[in-house]
């Protein structure tokens, strides 16, 4: 399941996934983006929060929708933080980054441990 952490009157979101992710969540996450383009903003900046989510609970259909969905709006995307306590995900990020880097030139993907919760706001908001 999907949750807002908080709500911003900027160009941030800020999700936790907690359990499972589903088809559901993924048109809340797409809704919730959209509005923030409608509102006028040209990127946007999010958190993530994973700490939650099991792995064996994301259904299959939930995940290529939101890779399509990401995608096709990844000039849209300004920084990225996720927030985890996983080494696996803490290991991909950088990997996940060369491209990030690559294709959008000051927009940064990170991987900030639980307990540096407060720093990954501050990275989505600079």
């Amino acid at each position: 399941m999907i949750e807002q952490l908080k709500t911003f009157d900027d160009n941030r979101l800020a999700f936790t996934a907690i359990d499972s992710f589903t088809e559901t969540d993924v048109k809340f996450a797409q809704k919730i983006f959209q509005e923030k383009l409608d509102q006028g903003f040209d990127q946007i900046h999010i958190l993530i929060q994973l700490d939650e989510l099991k792995m064996s609970h994301i259904q299959t259909k939930a995940f290529f929708e939101d890779t399509i969905f990401l995608l096709r709006n990844f000039k849209k995307l300004g920084h990225l933080a996720i927030v985890a306590h996983s080494n696996i995900i803490k290991a991909l990020v950088p990997i996940d980054n060369l491209f990030f880097q690559r294709a959008s030139k000051g927009r940064l993907e990170r991987y900030f441990d639980v307990s540096q919760i407060e720093e990954a706001y501050a990275f989505i908001k600079s």
